[in-house]
């Protein structure tokens, strides 16, 4: 009886399962760090010592150092905003909350005139965003 010889393992045979599951993993990791929203422009809220909220979903206006205004990520002109939060607020149901995230170098003056746009456009509650304080 006569055997065939065995056959030499090819070092690419054994190396295939490998490159597979590190593809695996990189696409892995490109779909799952894609997922966070990002805001349309760098914004550094000042810091704080109070507590922070609970995260809802709720309206979002970004105020940059620069002035620069954006509505749920999406930067808005100046003198279009009113009519983009307006439009915005039609959409919610309930009483309407928004969430100013300003940044710490944006003029003060500027963030409270946009507090009495929301305040005139109807919005019921302001929270102010901030990081907290590393005391």
């Amino acid at each position: 009886m006569r055997f065939e010889p065995a056959r030499r393992a090819n070092d690419d045979e054994r190396i295939l399962p490998l490159i597979n599951v590190v593809f695996l993993l990189l696409i892995f990791f490109m779909l799952a760090g894609s997922l966070a929203a990002m805001d349309p422009f760098e914004v550094a809220p000042p810091r704080s010592t109070s507590e922070g909220l609970d995260e809802t979903r709720d309206v979002l206006v970004l105020v940059g150092a620069d002035g620069q205004l954006a509505l749920d990520g999406v930067p808005v002109p100046a003198a279009a905003f009113g009519a983009a939060l307006t439009e915005r607020l039609g959409e919610t149901e309930d009483a309407a909350r928004v969430r100013l995230k300003a940044d710490g170098q944006a003029e003060a003056g500027r963030v409270v005139a946009i507090m009495e746009r929301l305040h005139e456009a109807g919005v019921e509650r302001v929270v102010l965003l901030t990081v907290p304080d590393d005391r």
